[in-house]
């Protein structure tokens, strides 16, 4: 008699590894080539765009996705983001201008929207929960090492090639990835009998989507825009929550809300994922447009935060065993509230070896504070909502990267719209040129300090609004009062 196969967990493992590694190269290149895409496509003004409008995506995609890997299975949902994700890649190095590469990001997110929620749920089910946070950690080290080749890889091709290559790069590695689940992961998923909540689906994409929109529409000048956006959102909401009540297999729970550990952690996971990416896509920009280092330095100056991420989510491992999740915060916010107002105080002619510093003092809080947070939110429900529980996590960090990537690029591009203004020698065309060091050569020599002087105020209230989210992350956990220790210290 032929015997089952079984789940070739290694495989697997590996399997997650090298999708997260893709998911890292991906953000790490994009980073430190935004200002070489800027100054080849010419738009400053459209930068916040390229992150938000993936991240938007992934958002929007992500609860759909993690409801689906319940009902039919981790491994062809994962599958499907994969093969999205690959394509997306092809179209944003085949884009020739802004819109087209805004557009080829759409398509990158939805499939990003699949691979990280199903990847830590696929971890959760081959994993008991002792060892689920030594994994984690684990698959962490896939941001320090992709921090460490990325912008060598990166500053190499836009230095070299074109800035094009640089999504390219995923394509053999979906490949690879989607082949090792493939043949790896074997799944006995009996198929529930369930009526697809349409209504919920269609609602939750109106309320994510009109409340993202609204948040980026905040720079327009007239007021109806947002207003009307917000409106929306506020409808969507409404009917969301009337649709679910009486639902007969909801896409979100509303009994999961009703868990306060499960909203406190995943508020918690908006907030500082928030940060993150103010500190992620900017840090580059700051190395290349103020201090005017090439590429591969300014990918290099956010290396020490995920290598460091990775030392942090093994300590987390071992704290759950030891302390509440609540605890464990603290200890990662103070780390996020040193580098934040590090970055508050940094003045103009701060050297690359100080961003250095701050970043490793930021991974080692975000790396406590991911992992914690996402351990803790799988621990709060039962083991057949694992998959929604943790695509709603990812969700929740998705949100506060998409809404704070908004307000980000609202907040830098007024401060150079203004201080464009206040100097007719200083033009937008100028400041799309400062950014990118390539071509910041080509500026008149004389209006160089005062160009990077607007950059760097703008830069520098960015992370005063970072600093304030940190705040707030520190007051938000002094509501959550739970002293249990998720993991027995055996």
């Amino acid at each position: 008699m032929n015997q089952k196969r079984e789940t070739n967990v290694k495989v697997v493992t590996v399997a997650v590894f090298v999708a997260t590694f893709m998911t890292a190269v991906e953000g790490t290149i994009v980073s430190t080539a935004m200002p070489t895409i800027i100054g080849s496509l010419h738009g400053v003004s459209l930068m916040n765009w390229v992150f938000s409008i993936y991240l938007l995506m992934t958002a929007l995609s992500t609860p759909i996705y993690g409801k689906m890997a319940d009902i039919i299975g981790r491994k062809p949902v994962f599958i499907f983001g994969l093969i999205l994700f690959t394509i997306g890649s092809l179209l944003c190095g085949l884009s020739n201008s802004m819109e087209m590469l805004i557009l080829s990001r759409v398509i990158q997110g939805l499939g990003a929207g699949s691979i990280q929620p199903v990847a830590f749920t696929i971890i959760a089910d081959i994993y008991p929960i002792e060892k689920r946070a030594r994994v984690i950690g684990l698959n962490g080290s896939a941001w320090g090492i992709a921090a460490i080749i990325a912008p060598l890889i990166g500053g190499f091709i836009v230095e070299h090639l074109s800035w094009h290559w640089v999504f390219m790069i995923n394509i053999p590695i979906g490949i690879i990835t989607i082949f090792m689940i493939y043949y790896g992961l074997i799944e006995n998923v009996e198929r529930k009998k369930t009526v697809v909540d349409y209504k919920g689906t269609i609602l939750l994409v109106a309320l994510l989507l009109s409340m993202m929109l609204g948040m980026q529409s905040l720079s327009n000048k007239s007021v109806v825009v947002p207003i009307t956006l917000f409106a929306i959102s506020i409808i969507a909401l409404i009917a969301f929550i009337y649709v679910e009540k009486r639902a007969e297999d909801s896409i979100i729970p509303l009994k999961l809300f009703t868990n306060k550990t499960f909203v406190i952690q995943n508020m918690i996971a908006l907030l500082v994922s928030g940060y993150l990416i103010g500190f992620e896509a900017y840090i580059p920009t700051w190395m290349q447009g103020v201090l005017g280092l090439r590429a591969s330095l300014g990918g290099f100056a956010v290396t020490p935060s995920s290598i460091m991420w990775i030392i942090a989510s093994l300590w987390a491992g071992y704290l759950l065993k030891k302390m509440a999740p609540n605890r464990i915060i603290y200890i990662s916010l103070i780390f996020l509230f040193i580098s934040a107002l590090g970055l508050v105080l940094a003045p103009i002619t701060s050297p690359f070896w100080y961003f250095l510093l701050v970043a490793t003092v930021s991974g080692m809080g975000f790396g406590l504070t991911i992992t914690t947070t996402t351990v803790a939110t799988q621990s709060a429900v039962p083991e057949d909502e694992i998959g929604v529980a943790t695509s709603f996590n990812t969700l929740s960090r998705m949100i506060g990267q998409t809404l704070m990537v908004s307000v980000f690029g609202i907040v830098l591009n007024q401060k150079m719209i203004s201080g464009v203004a206040a100097n007719d020698k200083y033009t937008m065309d100028m400041m799309n040129k400062l950014i990118d060091p390539q071509t910041a050569t080509s500026l008149p020599q004389e209006l160089l300090p005062g160009l990077r002087k607007i950059l760097f105020e703008g830069l520098h209230n960015i992370y005063i609004v970072g600093l304030i989210l940190i705040i707030l992350t520190l007051v938000l956990n002094l509501m959550e009062i739970r002293n249990k220790k998720l993991i027995s210290d055996k």
